[in-house]
């Protein structure tokens, strides 16, 4: 029984190590291959968002890949296959977008708000820096905290 249980155990953890096959490329040209990846890292998965068309094993970033592929057997260049898919989906398909007026705040955007935060900070730090600062108390100050002390009921010490 217990070398049942055992032959089942060793089955059922390396049956998987076993059976596993080294992926075959999508196309028979390597060469295709290598420019469909190239061109893919460029690309940005429309469902991850975070992740090149390369990374993601989405089922659209397939299909793209797959369109990618077509495009290329058909013989466009990649500034061709990038233009059509930036027609298509607009330039959130890029992994880089390019620098034009529609993305200037996609580009500079974070250094704008690091910039009014540092300003903020400085300000905040300008203001508690005038709070702490030692300075003489006026006349008037001075008469109206002699007054307060006076008025003060005092308190018994032991």
């Amino acid at each position: 029984m217990k070398a049942l249980i055992s032959f089942l155990a060793f089955w059922l953890l390396f049956a998987p190590v076993v059976t596993a096959q080294e992926a075959k490329p999508m196309a028979e040209d390597p060469e295709l291959e290598k420019r469909v990846l190239k061109l893919s890292h460029e690309l940005r998965c429309l469902v991850c968002q975070n992740e090149t068309l390369a990374e993601s094993r989405a089922d659209l970033a397939v299909d793209l890949r797959n369109e990618v592929r077509e495009q290329m057997r058909a013989g466009k260049t990649d500034q061709e296959i990038v233009a059509y898919l930036t027609e298509r989906y607009g330039d959130f398909v890029l992994y880089r977008p390019p620098v034009k007026p529609a993305t200037y705040l996609l580009w500079f955007g974070p250094f704008l708000l690091l910039l009014g935060g540092l300003a903020f900070l400085y300000r905040y730090l300008q203001q508690r820096r005038e709070l702490i600062t030692e300075r003489p108390l006026t006349a008037d100050e001075r008469r109206r905290a002699e007054e307060l002390l006076k008025s003060a009921p005092r308190k018994e010490s032991a």
